[in-house]
């Protein structure tokens, strides 16, 4: 009999299941695991000069808007930017949202217009 993984219960993550984003730098793109794997949240970025990244879309499916997961994967991205010393021009709007809303001088200072 063979086992499937467990997938997490419809709200689980708002049950204090920790949201962890993953960065696979080959596809260029931070991921969150929804409903053990079966859904996945995701931010795409493409290197658009040596030192520069474009964050172009982010997308979280429509069962799981709301809860915050689009924050952590611009947070992810924009750590990944200062980290990396990179400049990043933001295609994304909730990106650009997100900086609005938390305009920190180490992501204020790499952002491209």
């Amino acid at each position: 009999m063979a086992h499937s993984p467990a997938a997490l219960p419809p709200g689980a993550l708002e049950q204090g299941c920790p949201i962890r984003v993953e960065h696979d730098r080959r596809r260029r793109q931070f991921s969150v695991r929804l409903n053990g794997c079966h859904d996945r949240a995701v931010l795409l970025y493409e290197y658009v000069g040596k030192r520069i990244v474009d964050l172009q879309h982010t997308e979280v499916p429509d069962a799981y808007r709301g809860r915050g997961i689009a924050k952590h994967l611009a947070k992810a991205a924009l750590d990944f930017v200062v980290e990396e010393d990179l400049k990043a021009h933001v295609t994304c709007w909730y990106i650009q949202k997100y900086v609005k809303e938390n305009p920190l001088p180490q992501y204020l200072e790499r952002l491209q217009p």
